[in-house]
C-alpha cells in the first residue's frame, strides 16, 4: 500500500511539473522552467522512496534531491524578484 502511494504522489508532482514546463514553453519565463524542474525532482524523490525496501526517508540521497528541488524553488522567486536594470 506505501509504494501504491508513493507511486500516486509521485505522479502529482509529474503532473504538476507538466503545468509548469506547459507555462514555460508559452512564456519562455525561467520562473516557470524552475518550478517544472523542481517538482520532476520531488517526483523522483518520490519514486526512488517507493523502490527503496525500507522507506528510508533520512537517507542522503533522498535529503540531497530535496534540496536541490527546493533550492530550485529559491532560485526562481529570487530571479523573479530581483531589480532589473534600466534599459
Amino acid at each position: 500500500m506505501e509504494q501504491m502511494l508513493m507511486g500516486a504522489i509521485a505522479a502529482g508532482w509529474l503532473a504538476a511539473g507538466l503545468f509548469f514546463f506547459r507555462f514555460w514553453r508559452q512564456t519562455r519565463d525561467r520562473f516557470f522552467l524552475w518550478f517544472a524542474l523542481s517538482f520532476w525532482l520531488e517526483a523522483a524523490d518520490r519514486l526512488a522512496l517507493g523502490l527503496m525496501a525500507p522507506a528510508a526517508e533520512d537517507s542522503p540521497a533522498i535529503y540531497s534531491l530535496r534540496i536541490v528541488a527546493y533550492g530550485l524553488i529559491l532560485l526562481a522567486i529570487w530571479q523573479k524578484n530581483r531589480p532589473r536594470p534600466p534599459r
